[in-house]
């Protein structure tokens, strides 16, 4: 535990184990950021922090959501962690004390199988049809028959493309059937898949897009960075 800190307030950004080495600790919203120690977990907290007074239009708050989830991956790079919402806090010291000694062994249990592992977002980006020539109006039949053609080019070209995200998202989902968590839009829409993954399955998964990115050639595959498990807490 730490000595002497302000009884009220503690803007809090995560929890851990408590750590057997000395983390280094980021600049939190405002202030410098400490540990609260109690059974064996710790939370990374800013004390004597007023969300509610800070935040005076959208882009403030804007700037407070980047900070929150910059001191999670900064303390991230160096234990894992359950990262938590925007604007969690405390009112007071022993609070937040009762909390983690209530809660730990759901947490420690919790961070045990998220040990060395991270979250990748697969995006699932939808291919536009290949632009043909305009249908130029004209009065009579052959400009009404044209039109329908291209409607019924542009329906089949978005069944074909929801068949291969369906089909994909089928795939993984058997693949990695533990660690995903799906997000599929409607059609014409941006899908998500969230992998929650250690580095050697990382690699394999990289290995496996070049291959789905040509089965699947209707949609374009972006895979993210590593980030905390923000999806799987």
């Amino acid at each position: 535990m730490i000595a002497q800190l302000p009884l009220e307030n503690l803007y809090t950004y995560a929890f851990l184990k408590t750590p057997t080495v000395k983390l280094n600790l980021p600049k939190g919203i405002f202030n410098q950021v400490v540990l609260i120690d109690n059974s064996g977990i710790s939370a990374v907290v800013e004390p004597e922090l007023y969300l509610d007074n800070l935040v005076k239009n959208d882009q403030q708050l804007i700037q407070i959501a980047l900070d929150h989830n910059r001191v999670i991956c900064e303390i991230f790079c160096q234990v894992s962690v359950l990262p938590l919402r925007l604007g969690t806090s405390f009112n007071s010291y022993e609070a937040i004390l009762n909390y983690l000694k209530s809660h730990a062994d759901a947490y420690k249990e919790k961070l045990d199988s998220l040990e060395g592992k991270s979250e990748y977002l697969l995006k699932l980006i939808p291919r536009k049809l290949e632009e043909t020539a305009p249908v130029i109006e004209t009065a009579g039949k052959q400009y009404f028959l044209a039109k329908k053609q291209r409607y019924k080019e542009q329906q089949d070209f978005q069944n074909t493309q929801m068949n291969e995200r369906d089909n994909l998202i089928d795939y993984i989902n058997q693949l990695y059937s533990s660690s995903t968590i799906t997000q599929a839009e409607s059609k014409g829409e941006e899908g998500r898949i969230y992998f929650l993954l250690s580095p050697q399955e990382e690699s394999l998964l990289l290995e496996n897009l070049s291959s789905w990115q040509q089965a699947y050639p209707l949609w374009d595959l972006q895979l993210g960075e590593a980030l905390p498990p923000y999806h799987f807490i």
